[in-house]
This record gives C-alpha cells, sequence and structure tokens, in this order.
C-alpha cells in the first residue's frame, strides 16, 4: 500500500500507526488512510466541502478524502479500487468533555457559509418526519399480507403507538415552528447523519456530515444514553448538556426542538428498518421485545425530561406531552 501512496500520490511515507481500527500510513505532517473504494459511498462535492471546511478550521480528527495525482478521487491499484484520505495527528493533550467536543464541532460548523441543496435537512424536519412516517405505514400494510412471523405479529400490535407518538413528536415540531424565541446558535451548523459519540473518536469520516440544526446530535445522542446506558444514563444526559451549553447556550426554541426530536421514535424505525431487509425474525423478535421495555424507561424520561434537565417549562411556557 506504501507503492500505491508513493505512486499515484506521491506521498512517502514514515511509519504507521492504526486508528478507529483502520491501518494509517505517517507522511507530509498528515496521516493517510487507504480505504476499498467499493465499501464507501460516492464522493458527493457538497459534503465533501463540509468535511474539509471543518477539517481547515480546527476539527482535526476529521479524515478528508485527496486527489490522487491524476485529479481523481479514486485509484485503481492491482484490480481494485481504493480512496485515499488524511487527517492530521491528533492532539493528545486536549482534554475536552464530550459536550465541549461537540459545541466545538457546531461552533466551527455554524461558520460554513452556505447551506447545501443536498446534505441538508435544516428546516424540514417536519416533512422529512412526515413522510418517513408514510412510508413505513405502507410497507406495514404490505408485509402483513407477506409475513406472519412472531416478529410481524408483535409489530402489527405495536405500530399503532408507534404512530400514535411519531403524530405527537409532528404535532409538537409544528407547534414549535411558530416560537420565535430563538437565537444565533439556532442557525444551521454542520452536523452529524446520526450522531454515535464519533466527536470522542479518533477518527471522524467525511461520509458522517449533514447541515441542521445542532439539536439533531444532541438528541441522538441523549436517545442513546437513555436507551442503552441504564442508570448512568440520566446522569450522563445532565453532564452533557451542562458542558455542552457552557460553550454553546441553547434558547427556548431549541430546548422545544429537542424535546420533539427526541419524542419521534426513530430508535421503532430503525428496528423496523433492518426487518425489512432480513430475514433473521427470532433476532428482531428479542430486539423488538428489549426495545418495547427499555421504551417504558424513555417514556419516564420524556415525561420528567425539562425537570431533569433543570429547565423551568412552566415559567417559560413550554407545553410538554401530557400523556407521557
Amino acid at each position: 500500500m506504501k507503492n500505491l501512496l508513493a505512486t499515484y500520490y506521491g506521498i512517502q511515507t514514515e511509519g504507521t500507526c492504526f486508528l478507529d481500527g483502520a491501518e494509517g500510513f505517517i507522511g507530509n505532517e498528515y496521516i493517510y488512510f487507504i480505504i476499498p473504494a467499493e465499501n464507501k459511498e460516492a464522493i458527493h462535492i457538497e459534503q465533501l466541502a463540509l468535511a474539509y471546511y471543518l477539517f481547515e478550521n480546527g476539527v482535526n480528527n476529521v479524515a478528508v478524502p485527496v486527489e490522487n495525482v491524476n485529479g481523481e478521487w479514486t485509484t485503481l491499484f492491482m484490480g481494485d479500487e481504493y480512496t485515499v484520505v488524511k487527517m492530521r495527528p491528533l492532539d493528545r493533550n486536549l482534554k475536552l468533555s464530550h459536550g465541549k467536543l461537540l459545541a466545538h464541532l457546531h461552533r466551527v460548523g455554524a461558520g460554513y457559509p452556505f447551506e447545501p441543496q443536498d446534505f441538508s435537512s435544516y428546516g424540514q424536519w417536519k416533512q422529512l418526519w412526515i413522510n418517513k412516517l408514510t412510508a413505513f405505514e405502507q410497507k406495514m400494510e404490505q408485509d402483513d399480507t407477506l409475513y406472519k412471523s412472531p416478529y410481524h405479529r408483535k409489530l402489527s400490535d405495536l405500530f399503532p403507538y408507534i404512530i400514535g407518538i411519531s403524530e405527537n413528536a409532528i404535532q409538537y415540531l409544528q407547534e414549535t415552528e411558530f416560537d420565535n424565541r430563538f437565537h444565533e446558535s439556532d442557525k444551521g451548523t454542520i452536523a452529524y447523519k446520526r450522531y454515535t459519540n464519533q466527536c470522542n473518536r479518533d477518527v471522524i469520516w467525511h461520509g458522517d456530515f449533514i447541515y441542521d440544526h445542532p439539536v439533531r446530535d444532541l438528541a441522538e445522542h441523549i436517545r442513546y444514553c437513555i436507551l442503552y446506558q441504564n442508570e448512568k444514563g440520566v446522569e450522563n444526559v445532565i453532564e452533557f448538556l451542562q458542558d455542552y451549553q457552557k460553550e454553546r447556550s441553547l434558547s427556548i426554541f431549541s430546548w422545544r426542538l429537542l424535546y420533539a426530536r427526541l419524542l419521534y421514535p426513530v430508535h421503532f424505525f430503525d428496528l423496523m428498518e433492518k426487518g425489512f431487509t432480513s430475514t433473521s425474525y427470532d433476532s428482531l423478535l428479542s430486539s423488538l421485545t428489549d426495545l418495547q421495555l427499555k421504551q417504558i424507561r424513555y417514556e419516564k424520561f420524556m415525561g420528567d425530561f425539562f425537570q431533569t434537565v433543570g429547565i423551568e417549562h412552566d415559567e417559560w411556557k413550554i407545553p410538554v406531552v401530557d400523556w407521557l
């Protein structure tokens, strides 16, 4: 692989390292990774621009693609296509909490001067959520005539609940859109398509990014904490939000938007999506049963959400969903 870098990229390497499970080649003050192109999404110029903006503005663990000597993003080498990406060496002395790291990325990303056409969800949540719910309803109607496994029967029983809570979230979001209590931190920023703790990883891959409201990432991290971290989940959420707000405060509009996104049952839709492409119904049934049990804890958290995170929702006139 060193020959690939030398021949097609003019890069002489000085050593190797392993980060995020991938071998990196050290040279020219960067770390280079060679990635099979067929296993990665196509390189989209808008998404690439988001990654390069972060890379060039102080988010050092972002890995961005490099053009070869022919000005191409992929290289044919020994019969296979590869993409080469680079990142700056990690600063192990930089000790920031999770919340502060994410706030830093959002602050940098908010300076991005354009809103992408194809990689933006900013201001589009309501329609995207409606479209997702509609598509899943239609798919469930089709599957009901094809499958009769215990997984599908359980999902059919649970689906009216999923529809109901989705509609609650959409209605809450619609009402939130009329709330004008927002400020500078509500502008669009570079965020993650699905935040799964990337800020704490050694490498952030360029295909992870989208342009959206910053609470997109906060919501997905909080969702994970409550569903999968058991008794430490709430404690971690409180610490995470406190650290984030030391760097970037949340407006009343942001709190409402965060609450709406947490209400929308993305975690159920993710599992259902797996069920549309998998035939491992015993495993899916086990996962669905487990998620249904976790939802009890999740509902309780949502019922106490504002009190838990120290927000006087009555004083600030922030509505809540009554049945939670």
